[in-house]
């Protein structure tokens, strides 16, 4: 059932769940599968998590297999097979294919209230969308704190609650929940931790013409870097 909402949603990660958020970079469509087929259509761009079972990713570069904790994007015209997940797609953006995984039990990067984060798949470009995954450790109670877009994302493993200006939900392995942008909102843990992969539509960080690696590290004899 298609959900466009001001209000915290969540759900557990069932065949035909269906959410679609409409953000300013276009609209976004999260569908789960439980080991049927599941068939992505030509024209946007995917990104997709497998939380367990075995699946097959068939896209016009081959097949790729999917074990439980790997993630993966891709462009167009694909076909899921087995296994269980649940994928994110974006109009109006043409992300690069990536395979990934699987997951690892705590971020690399520093977050607040000594949770940790990881960029999964980053942005192609500045602005573009991003998968994350984000730990929270026991017995966490976070800073409330709002995001300019919308926030999908899958509890993977542990126990918690997201608590939100219009309610708290209790979370548990399978959770999908979709945060409006700009919802105040926080998790929390008890005796258990949460292990979160989260879709952003948007970002403000990656890659532009005038800032990245190769650019960056092109010296010339005066030590500036080239304009491009």
């Amino acid at each position: 059932m298609p959900l466009a909402t001001t209000d915290l949603r969540v759900a557990q990660l069932t065949a035909g769940l269906h959410f679609e958020l409409l953000e300013p970079t276009g609209l976004i469509t999260v569908t789960c599968w439980n080991d049927e087929e599941l068939q992505c259509d030509p024209g946007r761009t995917y990104f997709g998590f497998t939380p367990s079972g075995h699946a097959s990713l068939e896209t016009a570069c081959g097949e790729f297999p999917l074990a439980a904790g790997m993630y993966f994007c891709f462009e167009g015209q694909a076909r899921i097979r087995g296994g269980q997940g649940l994928i994110f797609s974006q109009d109006g953006f043409d992300g690069f294919f990536h395979l990934g995984g699987p997951i690892e039990s705590r971020g690399r990067l520093r977050y607040i209230d000594g949770c940790t984060d990881s960029l999964l798949i980053p942005p192609v470009r500045r602005g573009d969308p991003c998968l994350n995954l984000l730990h929270v450790p026991p017995n966490v109670s976070q800073t409330a704190h709002t995001h300019p877009s919308g926030r999908i994302g899958l509890i993977v493993s542990g126990e918690g609650r997201c608590e939100a200006e219009t309610g708290t939900q209790l979370l548990r392995p399978g959770s999908v929940f979709l945060i409006p942008a700009g919802l105040r909102h926080s998790f929390h843990t008890g005796k258990d931790h949460l292990l979160i992969v989260a879709f952003h539509p948007d970002s403000d960080f990656g890659p532009t013409d005038q800032d990245h690696p190769m650019i960056n590290r092109t010296l010339v004899a005066n030590h500036n870097r080239p304009t491009p």
